[in-house]
């Protein structure tokens, strides 16, 4: 059973970035439904360069706290920073990539990376425990997908997300 307080990854891959971004809008529809909580999703992507892409609308980073800290994070661990393209690493990320950094198993690093390179895009969403069950639920068009829920408490990225905005201002 989830833990309440729980963070989780989903990531789906697509054969094109047109059907990844489809889902994303579907994610969306669910928090504004209410379905899920505070969470960060993008879209990541591949050029044939090897550069990474992280594709997000500024809409989606108001749903919650988190405003693309945890999205950046995670691409951060899965991908060396060299094949990153247009990231800015900032005191959120950072804080965020040690949290759930902790949170994962070298094995699930893998798999992340793995299916991210499988697909053509990828859709990356990491919520609050409510997100596993809608993912579920809202049948997306990813052709594979991994959903991990770690060791780490929402409460604690919401709190190093909120002094790292701090710190900002």
């Amino acid at each position: 059973m989830a833990k309440p307080d729980a963070v989780f990854i989903y990531v789906g891959t697509y054969p094109s970035e047109a059907v990844a971004r489809a889902d994303y809008d579907v994610v969306k529809d669910l928090h504004a439904a209410g379905a899920i909580g505070t969470y960060d999703a993008a879209v990541v992507s591949k050029d044939d360069a090897g550069k990474v892409h992280v594709n997000k609308d500024e809409t989606a980073t108001r749903h919650g706290a988190w405003g693309g800290a945890a999205v950046g994070a995670l691409v951060g661990i899965l991908f060396p920073p060299a094949i990153i393209a247009g990231t800015a690493v900032g005191a959120a990320v950072g804080g965020v990539s040690g949290h759930l950094w902790r949170g994962m198993s070298r094995a699930d690093v893998k798999e992340f990376g793995e299916i991210i390179d499988a697909g053509q895009a990828a859709l990356v969403i990491i919520g609050e425990s409510k997100l596993l069950q809608a993912m579920d639920k809202a049948a997306l068009k990813a052709e594979k997908h991994v959903a991990r829920e770690l060791d780490v408490s929402s409460k604690d990225v919401d709190k190093v997300v909120r002094d790292a905005a701090g710190e900002l201002r």
